[in-house]
């Protein structure tokens, strides 16, 4: 078992790292661990998301008035990136690229699994913070919406899928998928720590129903796991979604939460279908 500099993990964490109950790559499981044990995850991004959480809702509430919208989409990106590559630890940033990709195949497969035909398959894929300067956030939140509402109103599959019935079309195994980058000294920031930060940017940068739109996104979360649930005879599916109800719209409350189960619920989905794939 791999330590964090000369201190040993503790035993929960030991636990943590060989526990496979729910459906979840070692890879992923390595970078978490190794996120947790930032040092700034336990000192600075408490007070973090304390104070821009109180920035973010003073944000949500003027984009909320009357007022003329605007939105920056290449200002926000290029914010991002360049945080990113100076200032967020490598091992976040893998994270966040695998969640690009993990969410892509997820979608890739309700496309390549469904009756509706014609659906543009996702090809976001980033495997460098460059490459998120194209394959931005705001893209991969209006690409869901997109499939979900291409593929129409959902019906259920009269049994679940054979294993050799099952396409994997559009599917990218991860394995290789994103790029190693050299570490600077700045890159210090923890995964939540640089969310708490780009929570405030989206809001400000995005018009208010572009913001609204992406931080209720997390509940179709629930809305994927019943179709893929059907679509393989796997119903415990769902319980993955902690973002559910997605026809209750809710604002910024409880963000830096929900962004997280969201990314967890990619990773276990991700996983499970990744395990089927390569039993067939």
């Amino acid at each position: 078992m791999a330590d964090t500099g000369n201190r040993p993990r503790s035993p929960f964490l030991r636990a943590l790292a060989v526990d496979d109950s729910l459906p979840i790559e070692p890879e992923a499981v390595r970078l978490w661990l190794n996120d947790i044990e930032t040092p700034t995850r336990w000192s600075l991004r408490p007070l973090l998301q304390f104070l821009l959480a109180m920035l973010l809702h003073l944000i949500w509430f003027v984009k909320r008035l009357p007022l003329p919208q605007f939105r920056a989409h290449g200002l926000l990106q290029r914010l991002i990136c360049a945080f990113c590559t100076h200032f967020v630890s490598p091992h976040a940033n893998r994270l966040i690229l695998r969640h690009f990709a993990t969410e892509s195949n997820v979608l890739n497969f309700l496309i390549d699994n469904s009756e509706e035909l014609g659906v543009e398959p996702l090809t976001l894929y980033p495997r460098r913070i460059d490459d998120m300067l194209d394959a931005s956030f705001v893209k991969h939140d209006q690409e869901l919406f997109r499939v979900i509402e291409e593929l129409g109103p959902w019906r259920p599959p009269a049994a679940p899928l054979s294993t050799h019935a099952i396409s994997w079309r559009h599917w990218r195994p991860l394995e290789g998928a994103v790029g190693e980058a050299p570490c600077k000294r700045t890159q210090v920031l923890d995964f939540e720590s640089a969310h708490a930060l780009f929570m405030c940017l989206f809001c400000l940068l995005l018009t208010r129903e572009e913001y609204r739109d992406a931080i209720n996104g997390f509940n179709l979360d629930q809305s994927i796991a019943i179709r893929i649930g059907q679509l393989i005879g796997d119903p415990s599916l769902a319980e993955m979604a902690y973002n559910k109800h997605p026809h209750y719209l809710v604002g910024p409350w409880n963000l830096s939460q929900r962004f997280l189960m969201h990314g967890f619920f990619t990773e276990y989905l991700y996983a499970r279908l990744e395990r089927l794939r390569c039993r067939g």
